[in-house]
């Protein structure tokens, strides 16, 4: 993991650097502050990927002289008939809607969302596909 964690505190240097350059050139509260936000981001992920790197133990992509079939094996369960993933997304999308038309419909799409989550993740709990 040093390698994401030396990329995100490389990418907070560069917009540090760029912040700085950006402030002088335009004197913008708001781009300018944005930027620092993005400075924060990017060192307190590299800081946390860095952090925990060194509590786990090492990957197959970390070993520079690591082999393909070294990093085989299960990456997940991946359901192929859930139609849970559907209906999450169109609550999402109504609620996205509901912003820009009307509170009432936000409330719907957040009650709609709450719905479809729930049946995702209890999705094996019950049902042909339970446990």
């Amino acid at each position: 993991m040093k390698v994401e964690g030396w990329l995100f505190i490389g990418c907070g240097v560069f917009f540090l650097g760029g912040d700085i350059v950006y402030w002088y050139l335009s004197y913008d509260p708001t781009g300018t502050t944005a930027l620092a936000l993005s400075v924060g981001l990017s060192l307190l992920a590299g800081f946390y990927v860095l952090f925990t790197g060194r509590r786990l133990p090492r990957r197959p992509e970390d070993d520079p002289e690591g082999e393909i079939p070294q990093g085989t094996g299960e990456l997940g369960f991946f359901s192929p008939h859930s139609w849970w993933p559907l209906w999450v997304g169109l609550a999402a999308a109504v609620t996205t809607v509901g912003f820009a038309i009307g509170w009432w419909l936000v409330m719907i799409g957040v009650v709609a969302m709450m719905f479809a989550a729930i049946g995702f993740v209890f999705e094996y709990y019950r049902g042909h596909f339970s446990h």
